[in-house]
């Protein structure tokens, strides 16, 4: 199960994080091969081992995010935990944390230590508001990543007002942000010739997936309404009730809803429609159309909808709950997104898979989850050149 030709494969990377935004980062890094040492409070470990759901008294939830990696414990407060952090920091390529900005200056441990001993270490912290800015000392968490990054005033509709999205987005957003800059740090290390610093904010990181949201605002003056499934810049683009379920019919321009007018809907009055004719119409008068569309939607299955959509060039598909998308061929089997893990305390578990997909290095869950301080042994008397006994009695002291 060992990966042996990754595309990160020289890559060694400290892992201080927690929860989800950091986890999720360094798991990616980890599924494409880099070496990811996760380092955990000897008292307890990751707040996110005590997140449900549990199988076999190990959390389901943990294991999840912490794929791909080896597993220590070392207590940073402790002097010797502190040097023998500093050793493995020698030895790696980067060291990554989503504490409060200040925590590990505070240790003394931060940035400007870290390079005193290894110039080339690429320092990556994921936080609520970044490590710098007049909000840099709050806490922050998902849903204040979705809040003050606009997320939410988007998402929902009228009726409901704003709606966080059912998934911690602000936290993946960050994550795979986090991703990115350390990847960007690592190809530009021997250009600029030492490491540097990567910061990411996840209320920056929500912020610029809001992509034309804030274009809209800057030239409308407008504050962007909440539309639902809607799209305001285009339609018909939504999901539509169907006789089971919904159905997702996106128009993306004039051609293609010319073709579900006359080949799909059987509706070719809907092209004379003064209210229709064009995209700008459409969207102004977006109410109207979607209750046409509903009329003749509620009549037909999902699956007639989709299969008659594709059948003549119209994008289309069904919206899927869980269950559906672990069902789906497609996505299970041949875009292979839920591998099966055997993980040592909660036996075989499925875990998402990787959505970048390298061909000639494939990523794949390199090992399971760790348990908590599992390879304290191998990695401190590879690293720290500690004894047996030397780690017993630091186990024993509460270092690790």
């Amino acid at each position: 199960m060992e990966q042996v030709n990754g595309a990160l494969s020289d890559l060694v990377i400290l892992d201080l994080t927690r929860v989800v935004a950091g986890p999720f980062c360094t798991s990616m890094l980890g599924d494409m091969g880099a070496r990811i040492i996760k380092i955990e409070n000897p008292r307890g470990g990751d707040d996110s081992r005590a997140y449900g759901p549990y199988v076999n008294g190990e959390s389901a939830y943990f294991a999840m995010h912490n794929r791909s990696k080896e597993g220590v414990t070392l207590n940073l407060k402790a002097p010797e935990g502190k040097q023998m952090f500093l050793e493995m920091v020698k030895k790696a390529d980067v060291v990554v944390e989503n504490y409060r900005p200040g925590v590990m200056d505070r240790l003394g441990l931060g940035y400007e230590v870290l390079r005193e001993v290894n110039d080339q270490i690429i320092y990556a912290a994921v936080s609520g508001y970044g490590c710098y800015g007049r909000y840099s000392q709050r806490p922050g968490y998902d849903i204040l990543g979705q809040a003050m990054g606009g997320l939410m005033s988007v998402t929902g509709t009228d009726e409901s007002g704003p709606v966080k999205a059912g998934n911690a987005m602000g936290d993946i957003l960050g994550g795979l942000n986090l991703t990115i800059g350390i990847l960007a740090a690592v190809h530009a290390r021997p250009i600029i010739g030492h490491g540097q610093r990567v910061d990411v904010s996840l209320v920056d990181a929500v912020l610029v997936s809001l992509e034309n949201v804030f274009t809209r605002y800057w030239y409308s003056g407008v504050v962007p309404p909440r539309a639902g499934n809607a799209n305001p810049a285009t339609a018909p683009y939504d999901a539509y009730q169907a006789k089971d379920g919904l159905a997702v019919i996106a128009c993306g321009n004039q051609n293609l809803f010319e073709k579900f007018c006359l080949k799909v809907a059987n509706h070719p009055e809907w092209l004379e429609d003064e209210r229709f004719v064009d995209n700008v119409s459409r969207v102004a008068n977006v109410k109207v159309l979607r209750e046409l569309i509903e009329a003749w939607a509620i009549d037909h299955t999902v699956n007639d909808i989709v299969t008659n959509c594709l059948t003549n060039g119209v994008p289309s598909g069904p919206v899927y709950d869980v269950s559906q998308i672990t069902r789906d061929p497609h996505i299970v089997e041949d875009r292979e997104m839920f591998p099966v893990v055997h993980h040592p305390v909660i036996g075989d578990m499925h875990v998402n898979g990787d959505a970048i997909k390298l061909l000639e290095t494939k990523p794949h869950v390199t090992r399971p989850a760790p348990t908590l301080g599992q390879d304290n042994e191998a990695v401190y008397g590879e690293l720290c050149g500690l004894t047996p006994d030397q780690l017993v009695q630091y186990h024993e002291r509460g270092i690790i």
